[in-house]
């Protein structure tokens, strides 16, 4: 069984690691493709940029919010730690609904609508 419980926390710790390897790349590809293709239009490359950096991250948090469960769930089961999981898991959750907002222009659950800016 202990065999078992090493090897969870082995992947546990792999999907992190994918999940932080997602966000470095992310930033540097996003980085790099924004310094390399200087736009006339500052603001449009900037928000292009911004775009680029927060669909990294979140993909990144997804694979980060996987390796906590893997290893909550099956390497440590207790009360304890699938409370501070529950904490964890919410504040990522929120973090990924704020920047889906701010990448995508909508919430995550209406699909194909986006915010229309007020005309005041």
């Amino acid at each position: 069984m202990n065999y078992y419980h090493d090897v969870m926390q082995l992947i546990g710790t792999s999907v992190d690691a994918v999940g932080v390897m997602i966000i470095v790349i992310g930033a540097v590809v996003s980085t790099v493709h924004f310094v390399g293709n200087q736009r006339p239009d500052f603001s449009g490359a900037y928000r292009s940029y911004r775009q680029g950096l927060g669909r990294a991250i979140l993909l990144g948090l997804e694979f980060l919010i996987a390796g906590d469960i893997i290893r909550t769930v099956v390497v440590a089961p207790t009360l304890e730690n699938v409370l501070i999981l529950a904490m964890i898991v919410i504040i990522r959750t929120f973090l990924s609904m704020a920047l889906q907002l701010e990448v995508e222009g909508r919430w995550p659950w209406r699909r194909g609508d986006e915010l229309k800016p007020s005309s005041h």
